[in-house]
């Protein structure tokens, strides 16, 4: 049995009334998350739903995917729901809808959440054979919207995944002293956690898979009109973890000092240089 519920009249959205209390049993056990706010929900969507994803996923790249390959993302693809068949689409934007919403609030404990009907940086994703994911803290402003990100909902779509096959999921301290948790991404568990500038997580174990599948996910950001000019807006931010070979991510860091450092008028002419050298 699901943790959500089927809806008999549209199995691709949610009903309110069955929904609205869903998950406030949760919250305790979210909230005292180690090492931030965090929890693993098995068996999370109806089995039409996570069969849906898991046979519909996208097979190759489209206008919407983006597609990373660096030193900190490998062979990673994200793939955006307004290129996906008619029913993938619909159970995205159910996503978004005020019941899985108030499922996520309900989690969470945290009020006034907005969805991202842009899906920046959202949608399915999937990291191939000895791909990987650093160990990294999540964008935190949503520019055209002017929010600030608050909740990650990560749904796994790999049918018998094995420890061996890499791709867990970690949880480190925010020092990245250590490691505390470790989630294998198995079909249909849900991993919902609070994303801030301290929320370091990531798969830095390569996958390898024997039959050289890929991991794969649905990835659902939420954030709350809470942004203001007091917060400082930085991208996504990557850590080495100890004693490994894992390089920090300088370009975003130097670009980042030099916004504090210097006027805008100047840091106009430094981003030129940069595009002709980079041509």
């Amino acid at each position: 049995m699901s943790y959500l519920p089927t809806n008999p009249k549209d199995p691709t959205l949610f009903e309110f009334d069955a929904v609205k209390d869903l998950g406030k049993e949760l919250s305790e056990t979210y909230a005292s998350g180690d090492p931030f706010p965090h929890i693993a929900i098995d068996n999370f969507l109806p089995e039409n739903l996570i069969n849906l994803c898991i046979e519909k996923f996208p097979q190759r790249p489209d206008p919407g995917s983006e597609s990373f390959d660096r030193d900190q993302e490998r062979y990673k693809t994200s793939y955006h729901p307004d290129n996906m068949e008619p029913e993938l689409r619909h159970l995205f934007y159910a996503f978004n809808s005020r019941p899985f919403i108030r499922i996520v609030e309900n989690i969470t404990g945290i009020r006034g959440l907005i969805p991202d009907p842009f899906y920046l940086g959202g949608g399915f994703h999937e990291t191939r054979q000895g791909g990987h994911l650093d160990m990294h803290a999540d964008f935190n402003h949503h520019k055209p919207l002017d929010l600030e990100r608050r909740v990650n909902v990560l749904i796994y779509l790999n049918p018998d995944w094995k420890e061996e096959y890499g791709g867990q999921l970690e949880l480190w301290r925010t020092d990245m002293s250590e490691q505390v948790q470790s989630i294998l991404p198995l079909a249909n568990r849900c991993v919902m956690f609070t994303t801030t500038g301290q929320s370091m997580h990531g798969h830095p174990k390569p996958i390898n898979h024997p039959n050289g599948g890929a991991r794969r996910s649905i990835a659902l950001y939420y954030y709350t009109s809470t942004w203001d000019e007091t917060k400082a807006s930085k991208t996504t931010q990557f850590y080495a973890r100890p004693g490994t070979h894992d390089r920090y991510d300088w370009h975003v860091r130097s670009d980042e000092f030099l916004k504090d450092v210097l006027p805008p008028v100047l840091m106009r002419q430094v981003a030129r240089v940069r595009r002709k050298l980079a041509r």
